[in-house]
Order: structure tokens, then sequence, then C-alpha cells
């Protein structure tokens, strides 16, 4: 599957290998809707996405999507609790004030939360910070003065949070240019993909 700008989302795949047939997704800060049709195409599933920019809710309904226009920070109090299999968090995690509460909040109305983002540990990204600048790649597109990211981690950061709040890891697979790293993943993964539930 392709983003908009036309860019292999390596993320989308490792989600539908987990995501089972005929299930229920919801999927927060869901952008033009891709995600959904990708795992509507592949898996069968059904469900929602949740997005708060108008130009990406009216791109969803172009594409098809169930799209509900709502703000994250707010919470996913519309949602009772286990109404879907899993909710989805992709690339968006570093890009949330409290992300506590939401991943609090997609354990509550989901058996189980996904989430993918940018390692800010990779081997590039401290290259850029050890040569005194904020890093600039395809997994963090933005320049430091117009980034949405306000949260960025590495793979062990997020790891101490879920074993910190009750946050049972299922399974993680770490990529680097649409292959898995198994050798020093915080070193030389790019994009983290968790597969979690409530310990």
């Amino acid at each position: 599957m392709r983003n908009s700008n036309g860019i292999q989302r390596a993320d989308f795949a490792a989600i539908a290998d987990w995501v089972h047939p005929g299930s229920r997704v919801l999927d927060l800060g869901c952008g033009d809707g891709t995600l959904l049709q990708y795992l509507t195409r592949k898996r069968g599933v059904t469900g929602y996405g949740v997005e708060i920019d108008d130009g990406s809710v009216l791109a969803c309904v172009s594409n098809g999507v169930n799209v509900i226009q709502g703000d994250l920070e707010r919470g996913l109090s519309d949602f009772e609790d286990r109404s879907f299999d899993y909710v989805v968090l992709s690339q968006t995690l570093q890009a949330v004030r409290n992300s506590e509460r939401i991943i609090g909040e997609m354990l509550r109305v989901g058996r189980e939360g996904i989430v993918t983002f940018p390692n800010f540990g990779y081997w590039r990204n401290r290259l850029h910070v050890l040569a005194g600048h904020m890093p600039v790649s395809e997994n963090l597109p933005y320049q430091w003065f117009e980034t949405p990211n306000i949260h960025l981690c590495t793979i062990t950061d997020f790891e101490d949070f879920c074993r910190e709040h009750g946050v049972r890891i299922l399974e993680r697979i770490v990529i680097r240019n649409g292959g898995a790293v198994m050798f020093l993943p915080n070193l030389l993964g790019s994009l983290a993909v968790y597969r979690f539930q409530r310990a």
C-alpha cells in the first residue's frame, strides 16, 4: 500500500499479518483512510477511522471509509468497552499530547492495540542529533519548526512505558527500508510496529 506521497508503507503489511480476517478495527488518526482500505481489501475487516482534519475526513469519505471526525486528545467516549477487536494508531503516537491516556483508551475499547512509530533511536537519527540537528528522514519528514511530532521515543522507551503501565507486548516488528530488522533493532530499525494488550 502507498501513502499520498507514493511511498510504500511497510507497516501496513505488518499490521495486516496480525489482524484476523473479518475483525472489527478502529483506526485512530486515520488520515485519508488508506490503512482501513488496505485492511478491508486484504483481511475483510469492518470498522471506523477517527480523524480531526477536515481534508482527511473528506478524503476518507471519497475513499469509501467510515470515518468519525473527532479529537483523539478528548478520549474515545463515543465507543463502548471492547467494541473492537483491534485499535490501531499508525504513525500518530508521536504526535499526540497524552500518549498514556490514548493507549489506555485503545485498550479500553479494543481487545488489542497496534501502534507504529518512527524509532528516534535509529542510528541515522542519532547522527543528526550528534551533528547538532533534529533528524529529517522518510519516517520523520518534517523540519523542527513545522513538525507535528511532540513525543518522539525509541524502541527501548516504548517497551519501558509498556512495562511500567501494565501493557503486555504480544508481538513486535522493527523495520528498515521495508525489511525486518532482527539485530540491534533500537539502533538499526527506523520504524517500530507493536501489538499489545492489557497485562
